[in-house]
């Protein structure tokens, strides 16, 4: 008893090391696990979201435009889906000298297999066919009494008025501009929006 009682100080230093380092060494391989649970995890979560990003990406389009008429070189090209009238015109080595550019939209986004037909100055039989898409849409901006009269629900009367309203007031801007010409309603126009093309 003597001797415990003279070593009691070091038995109770010796003890509380050892709790300590079985305390701090399994707190430490804890933290170790939970680290690698969580590396886990994150690398789960990046994979899924770069399977997911590469799901979504849309794929790739590719648009086809044929140009006829007054241009250098008419032919058909692959552009980019936001390219524009103007960018095809370049293209295709930009208008000839006897080409009607008044006609020619060139701001107007294209579309996958559109027409754009160049007329040239003078030649009555391309006026108003100017850009017309493969659709078979009517510009009605240029387009003439008889195309104008094609229309479901327009006679010689509104075909008339349209092209008047046109001459006086400029070119249309959207398709709501036709409600501005007597004899057509909403009805006359919900009838027109899918055959006609403005600007």
């Amino acid at each position: 008893m003597e001797i415990l009682k003279k070593h009691s100080f070091f038995i109770i230093i010796a003890v509380l090391v050892v709790g300590f380092l079985l305390f701090t060494g399994g707190k430490d391989s804890k933290d170790t696990t939970d680290f690698t649970a969580v590396s886990s995890a994150s690398e789960d979560s990046s994979a899924e979201s770069s399977l997911t990003e590469s799901e979504e990406a849309p794929a790739e389009t590719v648009t086809m435009v044929d140009v006829k008429g007054a241009v250098v070189s008419p032919g058909v090209y692959e552009v980019d889906p936001s390219s524009r009238v103007n960018d095809v015109i370049k293209l295709a080595g930009g208008f000839t000298e006897k080409a009607a550019k008044s006609q020619v939209n060139l701001a107007q986004k294209v579309q996958d297999e559109m027409i754009i037909q160049i007329p040239e100055q003078g030649d009555p039989q391309q006026a108003g066919t100017a850009t017309i898409a493969g659709s078979g849409k009517i510009r009605i901006n240029y387009a003439e009494q008889a195309e104008i009269e094609e229309l479901n629900g327009i006679g010689p009367s509104k075909a008339a008025a349209i092209i008047q309203h046109r001459e006086e007031h400029g070119l249309f801007q959207a398709a709501e501009d036709l409600l501005d010409v007597p004899g057509i309603g909403e009805k006359t126009l919900e009838n027109l929006r899918e055959d006609i093309q403005v600007p």
